[in-house]
């Protein structure tokens, strides 16, 4: 047995990084071992083997994908956990592709990443999904919650599995069905989209079953449906949340049976079609009130993907103003328009009812009516308007102490958080407490729902300058 066995090599050339890592597994009972780039793991690993790698992505000389590849040809069972600050969509499938055993991005939980380690040595089996290398530029976000989202593409890579995505409206959940699509077994194959919404109730077994000559008034020829055009590839349902009842009950038997008939037609049909649904409602209320059956929705959620609203994700704001901006000057042929400080940061306090759909289309219009190549917080304005809701203020702030505690943590701060954080946070609302009532102290201490004695004591211990 290796002198090695039980233990946990982390690769990453931040130190810092190194240091928080090491400390957790040890704190966790478990045995670790760090290097600063590949080639220094790769030495130690000529005289023994770990039971799980943990390794970052962009480092100096060989990176963490083409470490991933060599361990693939050298240790194909030794589970590896790919961590990263640069996180996409592509780096999420590439990671699972590469044979990776979970995908972490940067900041990560620390509970999470022992959790991961835990799992990885009771399996000791990487899980592996090769994916299409066409990308998918305009799926795009380094929050967590879009992290999720790429990781459950990632993990779906393989798999021809149904998959429902749910989320708001303008959430992008077509274009995680095209991602789904781009990278499955079916991509050379047809990527076929309906929104079922959009179609009147009576044309829709027409839209997705076909239908053959003189089956209806207007009926002249026969009509190839959805279905058979996905043959062999996938068929997207967009808001299938709102399809009418009869037409559940023959979606149910396709999913089951694998074929159909056309509209007026004798013949069954039978297709090889992976089904994508998507909805904005809560299926799992509207079975419950008796608008969508119950058997079809356990047959749609097979796996589930949640779409974040953008008000969850506020930080990829600048990243996709950025994209759209870019995008927009290139449809209308013009110079790319540039967007100073304050106006981004009113866009990401900004609670996005329309999600990215509204800020797609924001990029539109501020890219034709700006009047200079800068756009400001006025053009900002006149556009959305500075109406915000007190609910999104007091996500933002809370998201921002989020943040600060996870950039603290991971850069091996020693002094408590609490420590840091009480002081800054009192200080700050007693001096908006004290601007609102323009000094008063009594006034002051009422707002707080503190006692005046309490706030001057306060003050004191906290040196603030009046």
């Amino acid at each position: 047995m290796s002198d090695h066995a039980g233990q946990v090599w982390v690769v990453d050339d931040d130190e810092s990084v190194r240091w928080v890592v090491d400390q957790a597994l040890r704190q966790a009972s478990v045995k670790s071992r760090s290097f600063e780039d590949a080639s220094s793991f790769l030495s130690a690993l000529a005289t023994g083997t770990p039971d799980v790698v943990i390794t970052d992505i962009r480092m100096p000389g060989m990176d963490g994908f083409a470490l991933l590849s060599r361990l693939q040809e050298s240790h194909p069972d030794l589970p590896v956990i790919v961590v990263t600050a640069h996180s996409d969509l592509d780096s999420a499938v590439s990671a699972y592709q590469g044979g990776a055993f979970e995908y972490l991005p940067k900041p990560f939980d620390i509970d999470e990443l022992i959790a991961l380690v835990r799992r990885a040595r009771g399996t000791g089996q990487p899980t592996q999904a090769p994916a299409d290398d066409t990308p998918m530029p305009e799926l795009i976000g380094q929050a967590p919650a879009m992290q999720q989202v790429f990781r459950s593409i990632g993990r779906l890579a393989r798999s021809s599995m149904t998959v429902l995505i749910t989320g708001e409206s303008g959430t992008g959940k077509e274009l995680v069905a095209r991602a789904l699509h781009r990278n499955s077994p079916r991509a050379a194959q047809p990527f076929i989209a309906l929104n079922t919404s959009a179609i009147p109730s009576e044309l829709l077994e027409s839209e997705l079953f076909g239908h053959e000559r003189g089956a209806f008034t207007g009926a002249d020829a026969r009509r190839t449906g959805r279905f058979e055009q996905a043959d062999g590839g996938t068929l997207f349902l967009d808001e299938i949340g709102d399809m009418p009842a009869s037409l559940q009950t023959r979606l149910l038997r396709v999913l089951a049976e694998g074929e159909f008939y056309r509209v007026g037609g004798q013949s069954p049909i039978q297709v090889n079609v992976r089904v994508i649904a998507a909805t904005h409602r809560d299926l799992s209320a509207a079975v419950k009130a008796g608008e969508f059956r119950e058997d079809l929705f356990h047959r749609l959620n097979v796996m589930r993907v949640e779409t974040p609203p953008l008000r969850e994700r506020a930080d990829d704001v600048p990243i996709l103003v950025s994209h759209y901006l870019a995008r927009a000057a290139d449809e209308l042929e013009v110079e790319v328009k540039r967007i100073d400080q304050a106006a981004l940061q009113h866009l990401m306090s900004f609670s996005w009812p329309g999600n990215v759909r509204q800020l797609v289309n924001l990029c539109r219009r501020l890219t034709v009516t700006a009047p200079g190549s800068s756009i400001t917080v006025d053009d900002v304005l006149a556009e959305i308007g500075s109406s915000q809701r007190p609910e999104d203020f007091a996500k933002r702030w809370v998201r921002d102490l989020e943040r600060w505690a996870d950039d603290v943590l991971a850069q091996g701060g020693t002094t408590p958080l609490l420590n840091e954080a009480l002081p800054a946070f009192e200080k700050t609302l007693i001096l908006a407490a004290l601007r609102k009532t323009a000094g008063q102290r009594g006034e002051a201490a009422r707002l707080l729902g503190w006692g005046r004695n309490t706030l001057t004591r306060k003050i004191a211990q906290l040196s603030i300058d009046l």
